[in-house]
């Protein structure tokens, strides 16, 4: 698993990137609860997520923050990265921030593949 943590903070919200490879739904659920083994993340606001499987399979999780998978989807998509999970956590700072959460959810995505990258 490959984790970034503070990757970017916006009025308050921080955000951090995981992410490994998955190959079907029950990997994307086990990788999931190892993720939320972490107390930090089982109590951060919102853990979004998307895969997109090697069959052409979508699989997307919002979590509470309507649209931000599919920000992530769009990214796999775009990359042609398929069987790998990657997770926007986000810890609420107290102010919405509207449109401005996608261009962050797209700052982790993109550390993320940066990183992993190398």
């Amino acid at each position: 698993m490959l984790q970034i943590t503070n990757v970017v903070s916006d009025r308050g919200s921080k955000y951090a990137v995981s992410g490994g490879p998955v190959a079907d739904r029950k990997e994307v659920d086990a990788f999931l609860k190892v993720l939320k083994k972490d107390r930090k993340f089982a109590k951060a606001t919102h853990n979004t997520w998307a895969v997109l499987l090697s069959d052409g399979t979508p699989l997307k999780g919002d979590d509470g923050e309507s649209g931000a998978g599919m920000v992530i989807l769009r990214m796999l998509e775009r990359e042609g990265l398929k069987d790998h999970i990657v997770v926007v956590t986000r810890w609420y700072g107290g102010v919405k921030l509207g449109g401005d959460r996608f261009r962050r959810v797209q700052d982790c995505v993109r550390a993320y593949l940066e990183e992993r990258a190398g």
